[in-house]
């Protein structure tokens, strides 16, 4: 059985604002504190179909634009012992599924960060819809995963004397979506 749009959500193709959208992570350092950054966003559409089940996503994110407040740090991340950014500087989410789940949505798929494909869930919020100032219909999702660096093949790392490693396993990613309706 297909499963009505949230309320406010129109059938179409919706391309994501970078200028106003924001992918985000955070990982513990050295066991105490969280280091967090941005991600560049390449592009992304969401199909919003007749349905929530007829939806889909496509995303692109660029590794090689990274801010972590620290330009030493940041060129770590770009390189060989990180993202390969110079190699692989794309990771990229294209959607298997999408289901409703009370208001919110569920959207299942693939995510490839350093040449590594692992399925992901993403609990998704709409956040509703608004015209902007210039006539621009636009509609807002919010959503954050937890992997694991490990999974993606993302393994430098450094012991601490005390025990414990330099970089957590544990990443956090947010993703902060602002669309605009494709005329």
């Amino acid at each position: 059985m297909a499963t009505p749009l949230p309320t406010g959500l129109t059938a179409g193709t919706y391309v994501i604002d970078a200028a106003h959208s924001t992918a985000s992570f955070s990982v513990r350092h050295a066991g105490i504190a969280k280091v967090r950054g941005t991600i560049g966003i390449a592009s992304g559409t969401i199909t919003v179909g007749d349905d929530v089940e007829s939806s889909a996503v496509v995303a692109e994110l660029d590794a090689a634009q990274v801010s972590t407040g620290d330009e030493n740090r940041d060129n770590h991340l770009k390189s060989a012992d990180f993202w390969h950014a110079e190699e692989r500087p794309t990771w990229t989410f294209t959607s298997t599924s999408v289901k409703a789940d009370g208001n919110d949505l569920v959207v299942v798929g693939d995510l490839q960060i350093n040449g590594v494909t692992k399925q992901v869930e993403l609990e998704t919020e709409f956040t509703g819809t608004a015209t902007d100032p210039f006539g621009n219909n636009r509609a807002g999702f919010e959503t954050e995963l937890e992997i694991s660096r490990a999974d993606f093949g993302l393994t430098w790392n450094a012991a601490l004397e005390t025990g414990g490693f330099l970089v957590g396993d544990k990443v956090k990613i947010a993703l902060d979506i602002s669309t605009i309706v494709k005329n």
